[in-house]
């Protein structure tokens, strides 16, 4: 007895080994400072200034998304690196063209964590979504330690210019900048085109440098800490990789769940529920002609949205059923049969939810939100095929969650770059060209970007319905006075503010609206316009 007690570890002696390894892991030894990974942060920080604080909108924000990734790939002193690098680089390409033609803040905060996401791959760590914001708050600590080791470089690890590893790249550009500047002096129209070319470069230089300020410092020093933090992040453990963790334990003997047949028993019940109300949906709304004063709104918006949350229910249930002592147990595989059986019934509940909303859509049109509603119904159906992956395979709880997260910012990322009001302004406008009136009461309700614009005053200026086409015109009549106010103020901007504001699908928009000014001049009157536009409102109202 007292030999079995003197054998058992106390809880110090047991903690030391962790306390042991969390120093470790605090004070271990960072790679050493590179001149190209001190190149690249200054270049990250140059134009972080250049794009977020001296810029004026979403092209400075596209060139920053852009180029990014490229210097942070470049600049990584990490050699190691996990997969999936390539595919955020891909995505901050698409972010970075969305926002020249046409961006908007989701689509700048998908940006930023897709940057976030893509430093998290160059040192061989899972971009899961929560360990990127994870990952962001640490570059408090690992910027600063960073930092502090770039300092320590720069005192002890100085080498003489004759052996840097830049010089095969240096003396080639010196060698040919010397000789390009002699060939182009030695031609008098070459002198001319560089020198005016130069002279532009100069005064956008100068333009810059003109606009310093204060706080431009402590702003560049932040920039620097953050970069140095996603470049050179703490240590961490083996849990942030793909595969880590994503099977649940079968090797145990098999154990006899408790609550297996309250588990089967409620598949059974829910299996029922599902078939007796699926006849039901089948019966009552699908194959049928509508008749005057149906409550749309209430079955294909309320009623979709239920349906909606009864499916990811249904998820959260499979999830929670198996999992523990189930996945023990050796009846495992006729719980699964049921879920299988569920599952289907659940994917013919989604078909309906979706025919809802296309009920809703034929009524009166397309929206803004009925297109976030096939996004959202979308992701919940992805999110309940994980589950059905989760079941199939044994894998955990956290595995689930994790791809869960990913499926909703997939989704999100998704619809930043959809040209949501394009689409839903084109679908009615065919539908209205079609002889269907009802989706204009979505054009008189609802606001419009620039995309959406372009598709509209292309369409409908013509349009046989004469209310529907005079109230298109006095909106592009006040569409052009705010797209002209607008491209004055940007023409009051600097040289670099014209640059980074700009917006391709503003600047279209109003050379078409330029080149047909002359088919809404009437409505230049405000009077007029109001009078034109409150009539098409209210003769589409009555599809509201």
């Amino acid at each position: 007895m007292e030999t079995d007690l003197n054998s058992q570890s106390s809880p110090t002696e047991a903690t030391e080994p962790l306390v042991l390894e969390s120093w470790k892991l605090l004070f271990a030894e960072t790679p050493p400072v590179r001149g190209r990974e001190l190149f690249a942060v200054l270049l990250l920080v140059g134009l972080s200034d250049l794009t977020i604080y001296r810029g004026e909108g979403y092209a400075g924000l596209a060139m920053l998304f852009a180029v990014a990734p490229l210097l942070m790939a470049w600049g990584s002193c990490s050699e190691k690196r996990s997969r999936g690098g390539w595919l955020l680089r891909g995505m901050l390409l698409g972010i970075a063209a969305k926002a020249l033609w046409c961006g908007s803040w989701l689509l700048v905060c998908c940006g930023f964590t897709g940057i976030v996401a893509f430093a998290m791959t160059l040192v061989n760590r899972t971009p899961f979504v929560l360990s990127v914001l994870a990952f962001a708050a640490q570059t408090i600590a690992s910027g600063a330690r960073g930092l502090n080791r770039f300092c320590e470089s720069a005192h002890t690890n100085v080498r003489p210019m004759k052996h840097s590893s830049a010089m095969p790249v240096l003396m080639p550009l010196a060698a040919f900048g010397l000789f390009g500047s002699l060939f182009v002096l030695a031609n008098p129209d070459l002198v001319s085109i560089f020198s005016h070319r130069i002279h532009n470069w100069l005064e956008l230089v100068n333009e810059l440098l003109s606009q310093f300020s204060f706080w431009e410092v402590p702003f560049c020093v932040a920039a620097a800490w953050f970069v140095v933090g996603l470049l050179r992040p703490g240590p961490t453990d083996s849990s942030g990789e793909w595969d880590s963790g994503s099977r649940a334990s079968n090797e145990v003997t098999s154990v006899p769940a408790p609550l297996y047949s309250a588990y089967r028993n409620t598949l059974l019940t829910v299996i029922g529920l599902f078939v007796a109300y699926l006849g039901y949906e089948f019966q009552t709304l699908w194959f049928r002609e509508f008749p005057k004063g149906f409550h749309y709104s209430g079955y294909a918006h309320e009623g979709a949205a239920w349906l909606t949350f009864a499916l990811g229910l249904a998820t959260v249930m499979l999830s929670l059923i198996f999992r523990g002592d189930v996945l023990r147990d050796e009846r495992l595989p006729k719980l699964k049969k049921l879920a299988w059986i569920w599952s289907a019934l659940n994917l013919f509940l989604a078909v309906a939810v979706y025919h809802r909303l296309c009920i809703y859509v034929g009524f009166n049109g397309m929206t803004r939100m009925r297109i976030v509603g096939f996004f959202g119904m979308t992701s919940v159906v992805a999110g309940f095929g994980l589950v059905l992956w989760k079941i199939a395979y044994n894998r955990d709880f956290v595995w689930l969650f994790r791809r869960q997260l990913w499926v909703l910012a997939g989704a999100i990322y998704l619809f930043s770059l959809t040209p949501v009001d394009a689409l839903w302004v084109r679908y009615n406008v065919n539908r209205i060209l079609a002889g269907d009136p009802a989706p204009s009461v979505q054009i008189s309700v609802h606001p419009i970007d620039s995309e959406g614009m372009l598709a509209l005053h292309r369409s409908l200026l013509d349009c046989d319905d004469e209310l529907i086409r005079e109230g298109v015109r006095a909106m592009m009549a006040l569409t052009e006075q705010q797209a002209e106010a607008a491209h004055r103020a940007r023409a009051m901007q600097t040289s670099w503010g014209q640059i980074t504001s700009r917006h391709l699908a503003d600047e279209m928009l109003l050379s078409g609206l330029r080149a047909n000014r002359e088919r809404w001049s009437k409505y230049t009157d405000h009077s007029q316009r109001q009078a034109a536009w409150e009539r098409f409102r209210l003769y589409a109202y009555q599809w509201y």
